[in-house]
């Protein structure tokens, strides 16, 4: 079950890193998360100790790098050899990260480039004989349900009717909660990158309209929760304050405007790295869909990413084996 922890010699407590919980000493956990999407690559490694009966979450590094790797596969298929070279580089330096953390459990995730690839199960294999590290590759609704569940963890947006959104680079997956129990869920093969590159089919946009129209559109106090960095940033931009939601309109009219930009006029104006620059139109207008065909006006923007939940799925895991 725990095939990608690396369980290394326990480490010398040290003051700092021992917490009093009901008559025992715990020490602190250091644990790892890399998550491989289709628009970047990215390590969090985070310090996770119980106090007071709370569950605290400290992060020590987060690195992200853009390996694209969705360019290759959307269009193509399959990695081709440079991002197959990128994406090893990256791996050897993110398990060289892992051993100085001394990092004790860490687990690595890949989602719609990866799934799609049809070399992947070659590449994986390279990285694992060139980095000893194991990609695990995971579906649409497996990511969704870590990224929700790392929402409801955290108690972010208040509520018993959810439309939990992530929107990736190659795929968008959308679950129904209602009283935290999933309702219905389904994945679409419709993300940032496959729009950029226009492979994202007709079928699938009236597919995901359906769904929302059946399944969203006509509920009572539904609220939308979005998921993703472009989201997430776009959030940022608007100066809103947190747990406050975003308006359609603040998104369709921030979506006029950075459209007709360049790329250098995207990054310049809005301080964006070139990956973003060139994702975050298409990702707004999937949020646009989402929120008319669920009949919806806002957003809510938590700020939560895969990698933040892959950690806290981790941690509950090892808890779950201690018992």
């Amino acid at each position: 079950m725990f095939a990608n922890y690396k369980i290394g010699t326990p480490r010398k407590c040290k003051k700092q890193d021992i917490t009093i919980k009901i008559g025992y000493f715990r020490e602190v956990l250091i644990l790892g998360a890399i998550d491989i999407g289709s628009n970047a690559a990215r390590l969090l490694i985070a310090e996770v100790q119980e106090q007071n009966g709370l569950t605290h979450y400290t992060k020590l590094n987060l690195l992200r790098i853009p390996l694209r790797l969705g360019f290759d596969v959307f269009e193509h298929g399959r990695i081709r050899r440079d991002k197959t070279r990128l994406l090893i580089k990256t791996m050897k330096t993110f398990k060289l990260l892992l051993d100085l953390y001394e990092v004790e459990h860490f687990r690595i995730y890949a989602t719609s480039a990866m799934r799609d690839a049809s070399n992947s199960k070659e590449i994986i294999r390279r990285v694992k004989l060139s980095s000893g590290l194991k990609i695990e590759v995971i579906s649409g609704t497996e990511e969704a349900n870590i990224l929700y569940e790392n929402h409801l963890s955290a108690n972010l947006i208040p509520g018993n009717v959810q439309l939990f959104v992530d929107v990736g680079g190659g795929s968008t997956e959308i679950t129904l909660y209602i009283d935290n129990e999933v309702i219905q869920k389904e994945s679409f093969n419709i993300g940032t990158i496959r729009l950029l590159q226009d492979h994202s089919p007709d079928e699938e946009w009236q597919r995901m309209k359906l769904f929302l129209k059946t399944h969203a559109k006509n509920i009572e106090g539904l609220q939308v929760i979005g998921s993703g960095g472009n989201i997430n940033k776009v959030f940022s931009i608007s100066k809103m304050k947190d747990g406050k939601p975003l308006s359609v309109n603040f998104i369709k009219k921030f979506h006029a405007e950075i459209q007709p930009l360049s790329l250098e006029e995207r990054m310049l104006r809005y301080n964006l790295r070139e990956d973003r620059a060139a994702v975050i139109a298409p990702a707004l207008h999937i949020y646009i869909h989402i929120l008319k065909w669920s009949g919806r006006s806002e957003i809510f923007v938590p700020k939560i990413g895969l990698a933040d939940g892959i950690i806290k799925k981790l941690y509950q895991d090892i808890q779950k084996t201690s018992l």
